[in-house]
């Protein structure tokens, strides 16, 4: 089974996101803000991370900056999350590293068919 980390600040997304995947048959893992992703990220063995950018602690963006610059964690792919679809954020993000760019509110078929996307390019 896949495994994906969460890192998303608000309760009621994170939930939703792991309910939707889950359902998906992911195994899901989840985080409050950037600082826990990164640690959260090294303790285990992710197949993708999804990634709000806004959060307390560390923002996304730096949050996949470090998640880059580590050995064990580079390779993950990093879907971003965001209520922010001006070209210069998506661009921020793409530039931190993430592979994919998602704005929120999102469809959950959508949001499948994204990570199927991404982690088919492994």
């Amino acid at each position: 089974m896949l495994k994906i980390l969460i890192a998303e600040d608000e309760p009621d997304i994170r939930e939703l996101i792991t309910l939707t995947l889950q359902f998906s048959g992911y195994e899901v893992v989840s985080a409050k803000d950037g600082v826990e992703a990164v640690e959260v990220a090294q303790a285990d063995k992710f197949d993708l991370i999804l990634m709000d950018v806004r959060m307390p602690r560390m923002t996304g963006y730096e949050a996949c900056r470090q998640l880059r610059a580590i050995e064990t964690t580079k390779h993950i792919p990093i879907i971003f999350l965001s209520a922010k679809g001006q070209e210069s954020e998506v661009q921020a993000g793409l530039d931190a590293g993430a592979d994919q760019y998602i704005l929120k509110p999102f469809a959950p078929d959508l949001l499948s068919r994204k990570i199927r996307e991404v982690l088919g390019k492994q």
